[in-house]
């Protein structure tokens, strides 16, 4: 029998996120297992007169190959992917892998250049010239991570999903027209006191066109605006290692000081390029039903009444001219049961404790979202 919430999430992705044209190419990217959401969406796919393409990865597989990749061997794959991406005009890409930490052991330099030569080059060409969206897909792992069962969370996964996102755009719009008028921002927060410019570089809004689950609002800081400290309290998984306590110290928009649960390991992926010590995005989270980290970036930098900070690759759409193979959304969490906080644009409270305080954005609390 089929899942009526999984046949909503498929229509969703195909109609909604993606918008697929009669004649459109569509790859779907499976990272891990998911056989069901695959053949609803080969249908919706087919439904809207499109051609759907099936890619299928097993992670395990890409740790072996990154183990002992080289350089002549990635910029083969890199090629062929690039060629086979060139050619499509939307992307669903699924992530269902058993085991988020696939990669925890593969050598830090091979890993870098696995990232740089292999993923980058492929994300170049999705990112800008692709209607693409990414998703999750649940599994026991990942209700697992999110301390629940497994029933639980499958239920969780499908109600954040589905979520009403055409209502979550049109109530962001009042956040992307005060980011675009602000020059200064300063958040505050235990171990946190940070000041950037984000003056003439473009909001962003997010709201199931690009990730499922959705909900935040981006934008990049100036590049050398960034001084200051912050003290990140959720956990923040990258390639399989999960850091936790990471602080870290700016000074005219570089990381001069990072430290973590593993100092040397963070300050490795942060020596892997130039870019990697500068930040690329901006964003604050404001899905209603994300609450709590599950150390999936996917979930984690939507939790309602977060901002997340990221060092390296800026986005095209919020350009702010930091280049890098690193894209690392850090999180942090400032309703009072994480120890609270504050957003100020130019010197105005605009959130405190994870709620917005001023008239024209409070459309973007959760009881309003939910409603």
């Amino acid at each position: 029998m089929k899942d009526p919430r999984l046949e909503q999430l498929a229509y969703n992705l195909v109609n909604y996120s993606v918008c697929v044209q009669p004649g459109e190419n569509i790859l779907i990217n499976v990272k891990g297992e998911t056989p069901d959401l695959v053949a609803a969406l080969v249908r919706e796919i087919y439904k809207a007169k499109g051609n759907p393409f099936v890619q299928l990865v097993n992670p395990a597989i890409s740790r072996e190959l990154a183990m002992q990749c080289n350089e002549e061997q990635l910029a083969v794959m890199a090629e062929h992917e690039v060629k086979l991406m060139e050619k499509m005009d939307g992307y669903i890409g699924i992530r269902a892998g058993s085991n988020i930490n696939e990669m925890a052991d593969v050598p830090g330099e091979k890993l870098g250049m696995y990232s740089r030569l292999y993923e980058l080059p492929v994300m170049n060409v999705r990112v800008p010239h692709t209607k693409w969206v990414v998703l999750r897909y649940p599994n026991p792992s990942m209700a697992q991570l999110a301390n629940m069962s497994t029933a639980a969370f499958e239920e969780f996964y499908f109600q954040v999903c589905n979520l009403d996102y055409a209502k979550m755009d049109k109530a962001m719009d009042s956040l992307v027209e005060l980011m675009n008028r602000t020059d200064q921002v300063r958040i505050v927060g235990p171990g946190t006191d940070l000041t950037f410019s984000i003056k003439d570089i473009p909001a962003v809004k997010c709201a199931g066109l690009r990730n499922i689950p959705d909900g935040e609002v981006y934008t990049a800081p100036v590049r050398d605006s960034v001084n200051g400290t912050i003290t990140h309290n959720a956990p923040t998984p990258y390639h399989g290692f999960v850091f936790e306590n990471v602080q870290l110290t700016f000074e005219n928009g570089k990381i001069v000081k990072a430290t973590a649960n593993d100092t040397k390991r963070i300050n490795e992926i942060l020596d892997t390029d130039e870019g990697a010590r500068y930040i690329g995005e901006f964003a604050i989270g404001v899905n209603p039903y994300i609450r709590n980290p599950m150390k999936d970036i996917l979930f984690d930098e939507k939790i309602d009444g977060s901002f997340h900070f990221t060092p390296g690759q800026c986005y095209d759409e919020a350009y702010n001219g930091n280049k890098s193979s690193v894209h690392w959304d850090m999180v942090s969490i400032q309703r009072p049961e994480w120890g609270g906080g504050e957003i100020w644009f130019d010197g105005v409270l605009i959130r405190k404790d994870g709620l917005f305080v001023i008239p024209e954005l409070e459309c973007l609390n959760p009881e309003q979202l939910k409603g």
